[in-house]
Order: structure tokens, then sequence, then C-alpha cells
């Protein structure tokens, strides 16, 4: 059986937020929470995710030169592209098959993932809809990203407290400053299959 361990990327959105904590978006924390690992490529080196790049050469190619007169219209080709891609097109990926040949749906029920507690953390909070850790009066400002989210808030030394998701820790904040200040990026995947 075959099973994702990780979905490589580039660093744009929606795969990546340029101004949030660590570069994640919030499709990412979510395939995070499925168990599914972030691999970036180099930033200006999109030959490291080279099929999905020469993907969008062919779907550019053939759905806007030209451009559809209206959304209506454009969203009609992009619909057409998908048809055709999928269904009539062979691809040398793939030994002169379409993709609908090999496509199999999963004979797992997706059931979405579980909720995240910290057994080993003084408590768990869920982050705010505005990316917030609340105790008590103290707001500490995360990232939106994590927003419904669950961390984990451990005490390590006087007024000084780890924040974790999952099994990456995120940060350190103290009772004073109330600021996240971060550890060494916990999702800086190395892209080692990738052709320099």
């Amino acid at each position: 059986m075959y099973a994702i361990s990780a979905i490589r990327t580039d660093n744009g959105v929606p795969f990546a937020s340029p101004h949030a904590l660590f570069n994640l978006s919030k499709l990412s924390v979510w395939w995070l929470r499925l168990g599914i690992a972030i691999e970036r490529i180099r930033p200006g080196h999109p030959q490291q995710n080279g099929r999905h790049e020469r993907m969008h050469l062919t779907l550019k190619q053939e759905t806007t030169k030209p451009a559809a007169d209206n959304l209506l219209q454009q969203q009609g080709k992009f619909d057409d592209f998908i048809d055709i891609y999928n269904t009539e097109r062979p691809h040398q990926g793939i030994a002169m098959k379409v993709p609908d040949e090999l496509y199999k749906p999963s004979p797992r029920p997706y059931r979405g993932p579980t909720e995240l507690n910290y057994p080993f953390h003084d408590r768990t909070v869920t982050i705010t809809a505005c990316g917030r850790i609340c105790i008590g009066k103290r707001k500490i400002h995360l990232s939106t990203v994590f927003a419904g989210q669950n961390v984990g808030v451990k005490q390590v030394d006087d007024q000084i407290w780890l924040v974790s998701f999952m099994t990456y820790d995120l940060g350190f904040f103290d009772h004073e400053t109330k600021k996240i200040e971060p550890t060494p990026d916990p999702f800086d995947q190395k892209c080692y299959l990738c052709v320099e």
C-alpha cells in the first residue's frame, strides 16, 4: 500500500505564508495534522519540482494563450483542460498512459485528524481565531495559521514556557514580554531527492 509521507512544494501561497511563523500556511498546518511532512524546494530552484512546474507550463499554454473573454468562459477552459489532461492525454512519466487509467480511490475512509492532546505538557491550549495563546489574562501571539489548533504549553524555567505543536517545538515565551521566541525551524525539510 502506498502512503504519502511528504508533499514537495514551492515557497509560495497557498503552500507557504511569508509572514507566518516558520512560513507555515493554514494548508501546510492541515497537512501536518494529517501526518504529511512538508518538503519545500529552495527558493528560485523550480527544477527541484520539475514535473509540477511542467504541468503548470502546459496548463498556461493550453488555457491562457489566448485567455477567454470572461471568467465563466475561462473556467470552462480550465475544466476542459482537467478532463483532457486526466482522461485523454498520454503522459511520458507514466508509460504513455493517462492518469485516469492508474487512479484508484483510497480504500480508507477519510476521518480527519484526531484531537491533539499534550499529556507531557502543563496544559493544552486552543489557539484563538486571531492566532493567540490565552492563559488567564495573558495573550501571547503565535500565528493565525494555527487558529483552532491545540498546542501544548509547558513551563521549562522560572517564568519561561515552551509551546509545542504535535511533536514540533515552536518557541518559548516569558511572562514579561509575552512574545514567542521561535526555536530553530523544526519544519526545515531538506529536498534530498532534488536535482541541483
